[in-house]
Protein backbone atom coordinates (compact mmCIF):
# COMPACT_ATOMS: atom_id res chain seq x y z
CA UNK A 1 0.00 0.00 0.00
CA UNK A 2 1.08 3.61 -0.96
CA UNK A 3 1.80 6.25 2.00
CA UNK A 4 1.07 9.57 1.18
CA UNK A 5 2.88 11.60 2.68
CA UNK A 6 3.18 15.61 3.09
CA UNK A 7 5.76 18.00 4.41
CA UNK A 8 5.76 20.99 5.86
CA UNK A 9 7.72 23.99 7.95
CA UNK A 10 6.51 24.46 11.24
CA UNK A 11 7.60 27.77 12.90
CA UNK A 12 9.03 26.95 16.33
CA UNK A 13 10.91 29.23 18.68
CA UNK A 14 11.89 31.06 15.48
CA UNK A 15 13.08 28.05 13.38
CA UNK A 16 10.51 26.10 10.94
CA UNK A 17 10.68 22.76 11.60
CA UNK A 18 10.51 19.61 8.71
CA UNK A 19 7.73 17.96 9.51
CA UNK A 20 6.87 14.86 7.38
CA UNK A 21 3.44 13.33 8.63
CA UNK A 22 1.02 10.44 6.94
CA UNK A 23 -1.64 8.17 7.96
CA UNK A 24 -4.73 7.93 9.78
CA UNK A 25 -5.29 7.42 13.79
CA UNK A 26 -3.82 8.36 17.22
CA UNK A 27 -0.96 10.60 16.44
CA UNK A 28 2.58 9.33 17.16
CA UNK A 29 5.66 11.19 16.67
CA UNK A 30 8.75 9.29 15.91
CA UNK A 31 12.14 11.04 17.00
CA UNK A 32 15.17 10.43 14.78
CA UNK A 33 18.85 9.51 15.12
CA UNK A 34 21.67 11.58 15.74
CA UNK A 35 23.18 10.93 12.22
CA UNK A 36 19.84 12.29 11.18
CA UNK A 37 17.26 10.51 8.72
CA UNK A 38 16.45 9.90 5.48
CA UNK A 39 13.00 11.56 3.62
CA UNK A 40 11.31 8.25 3.67
CA UNK A 41 11.76 4.67 5.38
CA UNK A 42 9.65 1.44 5.33
CA UNK A 43 9.83 1.53 9.15
CA UNK A 44 7.35 4.91 8.85
CA UNK A 45 5.70 3.69 5.92
CA UNK A 46 4.66 0.86 8.13
CA UNK A 47 3.34 3.38 10.95
CA UNK A 48 1.36 5.06 9.02
CA UNK A 49 -0.80 2.10 8.53
CA UNK A 50 -2.38 2.63 11.52
CA UNK A 51 -1.05 5.86 13.08
CA UNK A 52 -0.82 9.79 11.80
CA UNK A 53 2.74 9.81 12.11
CA UNK A 54 4.45 13.00 12.55
CA UNK A 55 8.37 12.48 11.81
CA UNK A 56 10.46 15.94 12.11
CA UNK A 57 13.71 16.75 11.03
CA UNK A 58 15.55 17.58 14.52
CA UNK A 59 16.40 21.36 14.91
CA UNK A 60 20.07 22.07 13.18
CA UNK A 61 19.55 18.23 11.73
CA UNK A 62 18.28 17.26 8.40
CA UNK A 63 16.29 20.04 6.83
CA UNK A 64 15.41 22.09 9.90
CA UNK A 65 17.34 25.26 10.40
CA UNK A 66 19.87 25.12 13.15
CA UNK A 67 18.80 27.34 16.35
CA UNK A 68 22.10 29.31 17.20
CA UNK A 69 20.68 29.85 20.87
CA UNK A 70 19.80 26.13 21.07
CA UNK A 71 22.56 23.95 23.96
CA UNK A 72 20.62 21.13 25.43
CA UNK A 73 18.76 18.27 24.62
CA UNK A 74 16.06 19.40 26.70
CA UNK A 75 15.82 22.90 24.74
CA UNK A 76 14.65 20.33 21.88
CA UNK A 77 12.36 18.67 23.77
CA UNK A 78 10.65 22.12 25.10
CA UNK A 79 10.35 22.35 21.30
CA UNK A 80 8.61 19.22 20.78
CA UNK A 81 5.98 19.86 23.26
CA UNK A 82 5.25 23.73 21.24
CA UNK A 83 5.00 21.68 18.40
CA UNK A 84 2.56 19.42 19.63
CA UNK A 85 0.90 21.94 21.37
CA UNK A 86 0.55 24.11 18.26
CA UNK A 87 -0.43 21.26 15.92
CA UNK A 88 -3.98 20.68 18.29
CA UNK A 89 -2.35 17.30 19.75
CA UNK A 90 -2.67 16.66 23.25
CA UNK A 91 -1.63 13.38 23.67
CA UNK A 92 0.70 11.63 21.42
CA UNK A 93 2.57 8.73 21.56
CA UNK A 94 5.97 8.93 21.59
CA UNK A 95 8.84 6.26 19.36
CA UNK A 96 12.14 7.39 20.54
CA UNK A 97 15.49 6.13 18.33
CA UNK A 98 18.24 6.45 19.61
CA UNK A 99 19.32 10.10 20.41
CA UNK A 100 15.56 10.86 19.76
CA UNK A 101 15.02 8.58 22.54
CA UNK A 102 16.47 10.29 24.93
CA UNK A 103 14.42 13.68 23.47
CA UNK A 104 11.68 11.62 23.55
CA UNK A 105 11.96 10.43 27.99
CA UNK A 106 12.74 14.51 28.55
CA UNK A 107 9.26 15.20 27.02
CA UNK A 108 7.79 12.36 28.99
CA UNK A 109 8.97 13.91 32.35
CA UNK A 110 7.89 17.44 31.34
CA UNK A 111 4.24 16.62 31.08
CA UNK A 112 4.12 12.71 32.64
CA UNK A 113 0.49 12.42 32.25
CA UNK A 114 0.44 13.84 28.34
CA UNK A 115 2.29 10.86 26.61
CA UNK A 116 -0.32 8.26 25.26
CA UNK A 117 2.66 5.54 24.96
CA UNK A 118 6.57 6.13 25.28
CA UNK A 119 8.66 4.25 23.22
CA UNK A 120 12.08 4.37 23.27
CA UNK A 121 14.67 2.56 20.92
CA UNK A 122 18.06 2.07 21.89
CA UNK A 123 17.90 5.16 23.96
CA UNK A 124 20.67 7.81 24.93
CA UNK A 125 20.22 9.92 27.79
CA UNK A 126 21.74 7.80 30.32
CA UNK A 127 24.99 6.88 31.62
CA UNK A 128 25.30 3.27 30.89
CA UNK A 129 26.36 1.32 34.30
CA UNK A 130 28.08 -1.16 31.64
CA UNK A 131 30.50 -0.04 28.99
CA UNK A 132 30.23 3.57 27.41
CA UNK A 133 27.92 5.32 25.08
CA UNK A 134 30.28 5.08 21.15
CA UNK A 135 32.26 8.28 20.98
CA UNK A 136 32.00 9.75 17.16
CA UNK A 137 34.30 12.03 18.18
CA UNK A 138 37.08 8.78 17.06
CA UNK A 139 35.42 8.00 14.45
CA UNK A 140 34.70 8.92 10.75
CA UNK A 141 31.17 10.22 9.71
CA UNK A 142 30.79 6.45 7.88
CA UNK A 143 32.28 4.16 10.26
CA UNK A 144 29.64 6.19 13.31
CA UNK A 145 26.94 5.62 11.11
CA UNK A 146 27.81 1.83 10.23
CA UNK A 147 28.39 1.51 13.53
CA UNK A 148 24.48 1.09 14.06
CA UNK A 149 24.10 -1.74 12.20
CA UNK A 150 24.43 -5.71 13.31
CA UNK A 151 25.93 -6.07 9.58
CA UNK A 152 27.75 -4.35 6.75
CA UNK A 153 25.24 -5.33 4.40
CA UNK A 154 22.06 -4.26 6.56
CA UNK A 155 24.05 -0.81 6.99
CA UNK A 156 24.40 -1.16 2.45
CA UNK A 157 20.67 -1.91 1.78
CA UNK A 158 19.74 1.45 3.24
CA UNK A 159 22.89 4.03 2.64
CA UNK A 160 24.44 2.06 0.08
CA UNK A 161 28.15 0.71 0.17
CA UNK A 162 29.14 4.02 -0.96
CA UNK A 163 27.39 6.47 -0.02
CA UNK A 164 27.13 9.90 -1.39
CA UNK A 165 28.48 13.16 -0.73
CA UNK A 166 25.53 14.77 0.15
CA UNK A 167 24.89 12.09 2.85
CA UNK A 168 28.59 12.54 4.16
CA UNK A 169 27.79 16.48 4.27
CA UNK A 170 24.23 15.61 6.06
CA UNK A 171 26.18 13.74 9.11
CA UNK A 172 28.69 15.81 9.34
CA UNK A 173 25.90 18.75 9.99
CA UNK A 174 24.31 15.92 12.08
CA UNK A 175 27.56 15.72 14.55
CA UNK A 176 27.94 19.58 14.80
CA UNK A 177 24.73 19.98 16.05
CA UNK A 178 25.07 16.71 18.45
CA UNK A 179 28.62 18.19 19.96
CA UNK A 180 26.27 21.26 20.62
CA UNK A 181 23.52 20.00 22.82
CA UNK A 182 24.88 17.14 24.09
CA UNK A 183 28.84 17.26 24.76
CA UNK A 184 29.77 17.86 27.87
CA UNK A 185 28.61 15.52 29.54
CA UNK A 186 28.49 13.18 26.05
CA UNK A 187 25.10 11.76 25.16
CA UNK A 188 23.36 11.53 29.01
CA UNK A 189 21.95 13.57 31.01
CA UNK A 190 22.55 13.79 34.53
CA UNK A 191 19.27 15.15 35.64
CA UNK A 192 17.38 12.68 33.65
CA UNK A 193 17.67 9.52 35.97
CA UNK A 194 16.40 10.90 38.81
CA UNK A 195 13.23 12.32 36.80
CA UNK A 196 12.33 8.68 34.84
CA UNK A 197 9.90 8.13 37.58
CA UNK A 198 7.52 10.26 37.35
CA UNK A 199 6.84 9.27 33.80
CA UNK A 200 3.12 7.61 33.91
CA UNK A 201 2.85 6.72 30.38
CA UNK A 202 2.75 3.23 29.66
CA UNK A 203 6.29 2.41 28.20
CA UNK A 204 8.13 -0.41 25.94
CA UNK A 205 12.15 -0.02 25.70
CA UNK A 206 13.41 -2.19 22.61
CA UNK A 207 17.00 -2.47 22.05
CA UNK A 208 19.19 -4.12 19.24
CA UNK A 209 20.96 -7.08 20.73
CA UNK A 210 23.91 -6.40 18.88
CA UNK A 211 23.44 -2.24 20.02
CA UNK A 212 27.40 -0.89 19.58
CA UNK A 213 26.80 2.24 20.08
CA UNK A 214 24.58 2.29 23.11
CA UNK A 215 25.15 -0.05 25.81
CA UNK A 216 22.19 -2.56 26.67
CA UNK A 217 22.96 -1.56 30.18
CA UNK A 218 21.24 1.66 29.46
CA UNK A 219 18.27 0.15 28.06
CA UNK A 220 17.88 -1.88 31.39
CA UNK A 221 18.14 1.31 33.65
CA UNK A 222 15.61 2.53 31.32
CA UNK A 223 13.77 -0.51 31.87
CA UNK A 224 13.67 -0.28 36.08
CA UNK A 225 13.15 3.33 36.00
CA UNK A 226 10.26 3.81 33.96
CA UNK A 227 7.21 2.71 36.49
CA UNK A 228 5.96 -0.34 34.70
CA UNK A 229 8.14 -0.31 31.61
CA UNK A 230 9.37 -3.63 29.53
CA UNK A 231 12.77 -4.19 27.99
CA UNK A 232 12.15 -6.20 24.44
CA UNK A 233 15.60 -7.31 23.31
CA UNK A 234 15.64 -7.55 18.52
CA UNK A 235 17.66 -10.48 18.12
CA UNK A 236 20.72 -10.36 15.01
CA UNK A 237 20.12 -6.46 15.11
CA UNK A 238 22.56 -3.56 15.83
CA UNK A 239 21.79 0.22 17.48
CA UNK A 240 19.25 1.46 14.18
CA UNK A 241 16.45 -1.19 14.94
CA UNK A 242 13.82 1.00 12.74
CA UNK A 243 16.48 0.61 9.43
CA UNK A 244 18.08 -2.60 9.97
CA UNK A 245 14.67 -4.80 11.08
CA UNK A 246 12.05 -2.19 10.26
CA UNK A 247 8.56 -4.69 10.65
CA UNK A 248 9.99 -6.40 13.49
CA UNK A 249 9.61 -2.79 15.51
CA UNK A 250 6.58 -1.64 13.69
CA UNK A 251 4.79 -4.73 14.80
CA UNK A 252 5.95 -4.30 18.47
CA UNK A 253 4.90 -0.64 18.25
CA UNK A 254 1.68 -1.37 16.60
CA UNK A 255 0.76 -3.85 19.10
CA UNK A 256 2.00 -1.94 22.34
CA UNK A 257 1.19 1.87 21.08
CA UNK A 258 -2.32 0.99 19.40
CA UNK A 259 -3.83 -0.51 22.30
CA UNK A 260 -5.45 1.64 25.32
Amino acid sequence: MTVAWSDRPVEIAGVKLHVSRAGKGAPLLVLHHDIGTLERLPFYDALAQRFDVLVPHHPGYGKSPRPEWARSVRDVAVMYRWLLAGLGIERASLVGLGFGGWIAAEMATMAPRDVERLVLVGAMGLKPPEGDILDQALLSYIDYARAGFHTAEAFAAVYGAEPSTDQLEQWDICREMSFRIAWKPYMYSQTLPHLLGGVRAPALVVWGSDDRVVPLSAGKVYAASLPGARLEIVKDCGHCVDMEKPEALASLVRSFAGTK
